[in-house]
């Protein structure tokens, strides 16, 4: 079994720490009641945002002179439809008044009637006594009107194209970012960040980025383009009830900024449950069966109700308080109109105004609080996804691995030669591991490393893939040090196979090229050959063709453990690393393998890790690790006449098995005599 480091450290989250998963379950129960994480400033989050779109300039310079045509367009429609409301008024009264006087002369007789309003309105509605609608005038107006809606119809329509693109390609970048983040990030942040709740920031987050991002700009454009454009045309038609309009926009501003304060939080805890309770259903069907197993089903139904109980809790909090906005801002707006019929009637009734302008303005006042109302109903959307953002930034701004050496050096032979010149690593400051280790490895050499659980066996390995960086000391493959090679060049000469194994879903063929995508079907075949992955394979219907499912579920661990065997040899590496690589196979498949490595050895170096004491015999070195440091090396013989640490290690695993034998406890196992 292979080691991970048992301590807790800081994942990205701002969560209480837990430990490392292997496999992607590290527990389904574990980590239950993470609290949410502190959210960043949000300004700084929208500008890092906002920053996302520089590349796009260009396009979003022609969507904002889009945008500026669409709603220059629409808001001098309204003036134009109150010029046609002047026309119906002014022929509605015209044709009651007698035909043939003057407008001046209607004017001063209804002045001297005593009715001073009534002449101040007809004087404003240039009224032609006697003459009814002008039909001719009022259908060019109203086809002026229908032209202006439809170009401005057509501007929007671009502009929301555009905007689409704009976003979909900001959204590609950041993806693409993230997932290049992921390949330079150490292995030490997967193992101790939960599975789900990373999938959850590179899928849910993500989405939810790309939709607010979509909404809220194409709604804040508009709705900022709007106001500016309805107040110029409020001014234009009435400076005294403009600024009876504008009263309302500080009260409209501090109820978005109060109710905005509240939800803010609201949405990012809804996020971080959210992320919390995908990792506790990722974890829990990954590992089902255990489940199942150790009875443990009503635990793991219970920690998903108190982590869904905690989603539904901030979800409806952060939606109610935000959607207390709309109201809010509904009711500010239907004072402001009020205010502006009442003063706009008074108005029209002292010819101060005409009737075309009045409804004019009426419908400005409308547009005008219908944007705001837009903007702060956004406000729920903008703040999701700016919690969303500061979720996928954290993950972007995650510690990196060291960066490859700039100019980089090959070995100028692969032979595999491997040597730890005073090696010391630690996964906690406080916390020592391997100190002060050397050790050589010859070439075609392989060398079995055993040892109690936590010994430090796999970090060994892991240390010359390079998955951890040396805290003091150096290794060197075939005369050169690890870290003045890039990581790639370093990695592509080791073959590596894990106790647990990994398929992707696709064909055995592709499973096992996976190794050397440029190898040959001949090739392919004779790997499989070589680690017997031919002869079940063979059996199957579709034979190398057959599809295997992500979690390998059609074909049995044994079967799955060949194909990672296969796939490594098809590498051809120059350096082999074993990590309990047979411990799903039968034993007359584990003693066939073992031949087939030995024969595929040649020239190799290998590093073999082996709780099966009896799969190492053959070993030419073995080494006994304890508590981080080597405290045997030799043979199997050898170490057995030493009787050591490798001498009880051997003797307590064969124990059992002799004891049976002989029907009494023994003094010296049968195995080991």
């Amino acid at each position: 079994m292979s080691e991970r480091p048992t301590t807790p450290a800081q994942p990205v989250t701002n969560a209480r720490p837990r430990p490392p998963m292997r496999g992607g379950f590290g527990g389904p129960w574990g980590g239950a009641g993470m609290p949410a994480e502190k959210p960043m400033s949000f300004w700084p989050s929208v500008r890092r945002l906002m920053r996302r779109l520089s590349p796009e300039r260009l396009r979003l310079l022609t969507v904002l002179g889009l945008g500026v045509a669409s709603v220059g367009f629409m808001v001098i429609g309204p003036k134009i439809l109150g010029r046609a409301t002047d026309l119906i008024f002014a022929g509605a009264i015209g044709k009651r008044l007698p035909a043939g006087l003057t407008t001046d002369q209607v004017v001063a007789a209804a002045r001297a009637a005593g009715h001073a309003n009534i002449a101040d309105m007809l004087a404003r509605m240039h009224v032609i006594p006697g003459q009814g609608i002008d039909f001719t005038g009022l259908g060019n107006v109203l086809m002026l009107a229908l032209a202006l809606y439809v170009a401005s119809s057509v501007f929007g329509w671009m502009q929301g194209y555009l905007l689409n693109d704009v976003v979909q390609r900001t959204v590609f970048r950041l993806r693409s970012d993230v997932e290049d983040k992921l390949g330079r990030l150490p292995l030490q942040f997967f193992d101790r960040q939960p599975r789900g709740e990373l999938l959850s920031r590179v899928t849910n987050d993500i989405d939810n980025v790309s939709l607010s991002l979509q909404q809220t700009i194409s709604q804040l454009l508009f709705g900022l383009l709007t106001v500016v454009g309805v107040i110029v045309m409020m001014f234009v038609v009435s400076p005294l009830l403009a600024p009876i309009a504008l009263v309302t926009v500080p009260l409209s501003v501090l109820i978005a900024t109060q109710v905005g304060k509240r939800s803010q939080k609201l949405f990012v805890a809804q996020w971080t449950h959210t992320g919390a309770l995908n990792g506790h259903i990722e974890e829990a069907f990954t590992g089902h069966e255990l489940v199942k197993v150790f009875g443990r089903q009503r635990e793991v139904e219970e920690v998903f109700r108190d982590r869904n109980e905690q989603l539904f809790q901030a979800s409806f909090g952060a939606q109610f308080i935000s959607g207390l906005i709309m109201p809010a801002m509904t009711f500010v707006g239907n004072l402001s109109y009020v205010a502006i019929a009442v003063i706009g009637g008074f108005r029209v009734a002292t010819g101060s105004m005409s009737l075309g302008d009045v409804q004019a303005f009426i419908q400005y006042s409308r547009q005008f609080t219908q944007p705001l109302t837009q903007i702060a109903s956004m406000a729920n959307l903008l703040q999701s996804g700016v919690a969303s953002a500061e979720r996928v930034f954290e993950l972007l701004d995650a510690k990196e691995q060291d960066a490859d050496a700039k100019n980089p050096v090959l070995p100028s032979v692969r032979h595999g030669r491997v040597e730890f010149e005073h090696v010391s690593f630690r996964y906690l400051p406080d916390q020592p591991l391997i100190d002060d280790l050397s050790l050589l490895a010859e070439p075609g050499q392989t060398i079995a490393i055993v040892g109690p659980t936590g010994a430090g066996k796999t970090t060994l390995v892991n240390l010359i893939m390079r998955f951890y960086e040396l805290d003091s000391g150096r290794i060197t493959l075939d005369g050169v040090d690890i870290t003045k090679m890039r990581r790639d060049d370093l990695r592509s000469q080791i073959g590596m196979v894990l106790q647990d194994t990994w398929l992707f879903g696709g064909t055995i063929r592709d499973n096992i090229a996976y190794g050397n995508p440029r190898a040959s079907e001949e090739q392919i075949r004779a790997a499989a050959e070589a680690t017997f992955v031919d002869r079940f394979v063979q059996s199957l219907p579709l034979g190398y063709d057959t599809v295997i499912d992500e979690e390998g579920s059609n074909i049995s661990a044994g079967e799955k453990q060949l194909l990672t065997i296969a796939r490594a040899f098809l590498a051809d590496p120059s350096l082999l690393i074993l990590d309990e690589a047979t411990s799903s196979v039968d034993t007359r498949t584990e003693v066939l393998v073992q031949r087939a490595m030995a024969a595929l050895r040649s020239d190799r170096t290998s590093f073999v890790i082996a709780h099966r004491l009896s799969t190492i015999r053959d070993a030419d070195l073995i080494l006994v690790m304890e508590s981080g440091r080597i405290v045997e090396q030799g043979t199997h013989e050898q170490l057995l006449a030493a009787r050591g640490a490798y001498y009880r290690l051997y003797a307590a695993q064969f124990r059992g098995s002799a004891e049976d034998a002989v029907g009494e406890p023994a003094g010296v196992p049968m195995a080991v005599a």
